[in-house]
């Protein structure tokens, strides 16, 4: 026998017309209204939802409801709202955070370290190269001048006659400093001279009313090819007359600049006397130069005699000392010619002055 609950209220309810309720809410049922709802499950508790991030805000799920919460978001995880125009959205993780081992301070004092060492590399790399044209080291030892040095030395280009010493004092096999030594051959007076005939060349210029850049641009240009020819005639003269001496390029170079001191004193000059004090001024410093240059090159030139003339050919020997005298009279010649043909364009005539003053 199959026992049927509902039997008893149908019997009840027999006669009387069943009501259907197609509207819910018209019996006062509010399906979102959770203390309406029946716990079917009294001894387990909803599960709270994880907070899912959103740009903006933090959406969180209580129990059968939905409710939305906005809070404090960090600058670097989310968009300042307080702040008008467009938002930038920034990374809240560091960047060695995604690098890895790259990340790791070993790997980067290593890197650096490695980097130092290639760019020491490259810098020494450089400088050998640089070595095969200029002689950076050797330069540094002709600028190693101080003021008495340079006072010293200018009264003895102009009076070389009282000097009597005119050895090089040498130090573990290296010649001793200019600065300490006032035979010694320098550049910074021959780079200063040249610099200062440019100078007054251009004022001379002017006063003739002649001055032009282009003027300027040539006579700085021919005076120092003509300081190249000359040196390049030395070395080649001494190659010819098979002459070997302790003389350096930058040697030759140095004791050849120092004719652009005779020349601004004799164009100086020449602004007062005219072409007589020119002349008169021209004449004396280069014999002063010339007498300058023989006493200080005959101790590197003439001093320098292999054994083998000296033990086995003896007449040989008398023949390389000529060429050695004839090499410096040579230079001392050479000096007096490019002395005048630098500087005697640029001597003002008396006439042409005279008649300027009185316009």
């Amino acid at each position: 026998m199959n026992y049927n609950a509902n039997t008893g209220l149908r019997q009840a309810t027999f006669g009387k017309k069943v009501k259907r309720v197609s509207d819910v809410n018209a019996m006062g049922y509010d399906p979102f209204n959770s203390s309406s709802q029946q716990n079917l499950y009294p001894n387990m508790s909803p599960s709270p939802v994880p907070e899912v991030p959103a740009e903006g805000g933090n959406f969180q799920q209580q129990g059968f409801g939905l409710q939305a919460s906005f809070t404090n978001i960090p600058p670097q995880a989310g968009a300042n709202f307080n702040t008008p125009g467009p938002q930038q959205f920034q990374n809240p993780f560091p960047m060695s955070a995604n690098l890895g081992v790259l990340g790791q301070p070993v790997v980067q004092d290593m890197a650096m370290q490695y980097g130092q060492q290639l760019a020491g590399a490259g810098r020494n790399i450089i400088k050998q190269e640089m070595e095969k044209y200029v002689p950076l080291n050797s330069l540094k030892y002709y600028f190693a001048v101080d003021t008495k040095y340079v006072i010293s030395k200018l009264a003895l280009l102009f009076f070389p006659f009282t000097h009597s010493d005119w050895s090089v004092k040498y130090e573990q096999d290296s010649p001793v400093q200019p600065r300490f030594e006032i035979n010694a051959p320098d550049l910074y007076i021959p780079t200063m001279a040249y610099v200062t005939y440019i100078l007054v060349a251009g004022l001379v210029l002017g006063m003739q009313n002649k001055f032009s850049p282009e003027q300027i641009g040539i006579t700085a240009s021919s005076a120092l090819a003509w300081c190249i020819i000359e040196l390049a005639i030395y070395c080649t003269t001494l190659y010819i007359l098979q002459v070997k001496t302790s003389l350096k390029t930058l040697d030759l170079l140095a004791y050849s600049g120092y004719k652009f001191v005779a020349i601004i004193t004799s164009i100086l000059l020449s602004l007062v006397g005219g072409k007589t004090g020119f002349y008169v001024c021209l004449i004396y410093t280069n014999l002063a130069l010339a007498f300058f240059l023989v006493r200080s090159l005959k101790v590197q030139v003439l001093s320098e005699q292999t054994s083998k003339e000296q033990n086995y050919y003896g007449s040989q020997n008398t023949i390389g000392h000529k060429r050695r005298l004839y090499f410096l009279l040579f230079v001392a010649g050479a000096q007096t010619v490019l002395s005048w043909w630098l500087s005697f364009h640029l001597v003002p005539s008396t006439a042409v002055t005279i008649q300027s003053k009185a316009t």
